[in-house]
This record gives C-alpha cells, sequence and structure tokens, in this order.
C-alpha cells in the first residue's frame, strides 16, 4: 500500500514531467526508473529511497555515469514456486555486494 502511494508521485514525473528534460539522465536506466525498480524490489522501502536519491545526486557532470542497475539484498530472494503462465518483469543477478536488478525487456506488463 505504501510502496503505491510512494510511486505515484514518480509515475506522474515519468509521465509529464520528463518531457522537459528529455535526454538529461547520465545513466542508464534513468534515475526516475532506477528509482521505480528500487521501490518495486528492494524489501526496504527507506532503503530504496536512500539509494535513489543517492543516485540522482550522482546524476551531474562530476561523475562519468553509465550503466548502473539498482542492486538489493539477494537474502529475500527465493526460487519461485509461482504458476508457469506468471510473467518475469526483473531478472536478479547475484554480485559480490548484492544483486543487480534488470528489467525483463520481453514483458507483456505497463511500461510506466
Amino acid at each position: 500500500m505504501i510502496r503505491k502511494t510512494v510511486s505515484k508521485p514518480l509515475k506522474f514525473y515519468q509521465k509529464y514531467l520528463t518531457l522537459l528534460g528529455f535526454g538529461s539522465c547520465r545513466y542508464y536506466p534513468t534515475c526516475s526508473e532506477y528509482a521505480k525498480w528500487q521501490i518495486e524490489t528492494n524489501p526496504s522501502l527507506p532503503k530504496a529511497l536512500l539509494s535513489s536519491f543517492l543516485r540522482i545526486l550522482r546524476c551531474n557532470q562530476l561523475f562519468p555515469g553509465g550503466i548502473d542497475y539498482p542492486t538489493v539484498s539477494c537474502r529475500h530472494i527465493e526460487p519461485s514456486r509461482q504458476k508457469p503462465k506468471t510473467e518475469i518483469r526483473y531478472w536478479y543477478v547475484p554480485g559480490k555486494d548484492g544483486c543487480k536488478v534488470i528489467k525483463n525487456i520481453f514483458s507483456k506488463g505497463p511500461t510506466c
């Protein structure tokens, strides 16, 4: 419930306000998409918000930019016991400091 409340201003920003600064993000995924992925996948909402805030602070000329996928704790991820027709929205790639979250580009769900 609270995640949906936090996501609403983000969806508004992605739909209406990104047109004002088109192409200005130095990272992939964009800062707003990064925040969305963090909010949807990170088990701790305060950590998700802090990570998103720090990412926005890094999005300037002093940092090189590039590919920067969200990192979440791998401890909360268990093998899926869902029905076979369930859609995969995110892939979790294990790393040394957690799991990188990568969006499944072939999913048929809504993009924003």
